[in-house]
């Protein structure tokens, strides 16, 4: 019988094949459009408009955004499941926020889960939790959830939202016994000083079942598309993170008990 979530669609913008991050194994990710954050240092700024934009690439220009079925991405995901079977890995969501598709974003880890696939999804947690809690967290194996800074006004600052709730849904979603991976981007001028990132330790340290903690050190790699979509990209003066200082804010976060890795 023909599944009636094949047929639900939604709009990305990328998929990658044979990564090894973003979840255990080799996996595909799939990126969605839209974001409800904007942040200052993202790496896929096409990603934060849910229209369907121009990107100029030199004497190029290209359309990023694309609607798709599901079928259709099962269809390429499905062509590397003999990786997923001997590395352990499977499909990620990742955007933009996948939360601000739920629908698409559910049908998506369904029609996974039918196919014997693991699933996993990079997420801001910023979307009402009901919808966490009924679209996404029964097909889910793993919730990679960013905690950015624990401080609401310079997370506003940096991002255009709050963090109340983003935190809150942290609590919630840790509490319903998913498996919860925190990782932190380590922007400097942001979050990078070792008091910031003991504060987030220490926070995800509270969290039912949340042993591990990812820091993420800040690149420019996304630079350039800024200037494709006519943006300006505000840290351009910001230069990324020593080995050196990632390695001292790793050993202050291992002060709290949880295992902590640099990238993830």
């Amino acid at each position: 019988m023909y599944k009636e979530y094949l047929k639900q669609t939604g709009r990305i913008f990328d998929i990658q094949k044979y990564s090894i991050h973003d979840g255990p194994g080799i996996r595909t990710i799939v990126f969605l459009k839209g974001c409800a954050l904007r942040c200052k240092w993202c790496s896929n700024p096409e990603s934060q408009e849910f229209e369907i934009q121009t990107l100029n690439q030199g004497a190029e220009t290209k359309l990023v955004g694309r609607d798709v079925a599901v079928e259709e991405v099962m269809a390429e995901v499905m062509k590397d499941f003999p990786h997923y079977r001997r590395s352990g890995g499977g499909l990620t969501l990742s955007g933009g926020e996948s939360l601000l598709q739920p629908d698409f974003a559910s049908a998506l880890f369904q029609a996974a889960k039918a196919a014997g696939i693991t699933t996993a999804i990079e997420s801001t947690g910023f979307a009402p939790y009901e919808t966490i809690e009924n679209k996404i967290l029964p097909w889910l194996d793993l919730f990679l959830l960013d905690i950015k800074h624990m401080n609401h006004a310079k997370h506003k600052l940096f991002t255009k939202q709050s963090n109340e709730l983003i935190l809150e849904n942290a609590k919630r979603i840790a509490a319903s016994g998913q498996h919860v991976i925190i990782r932190v981007p380590v922007v400097p001028t942001f979050n990078d000083t070792p008091e910031e990132i003991l504060e987030i330790a220490n926070f995800a340290r509270t969290l039912k079942g949340v042993t591990e903690l990812h820091l993420l050190p800040y690149h420019r790699l996304g630079e350039d598309k800024y200037t494709g979509l006519g943006r300006e990209y505000s840290l351009h003066h910001i230069l990324p993170p020593s080995n050196e200082h990632m390695e001292e804010l790793k050993t202050v976060a291992e002060t709290t008990g949880l295992q902590v890795q640099i990238g993830g």
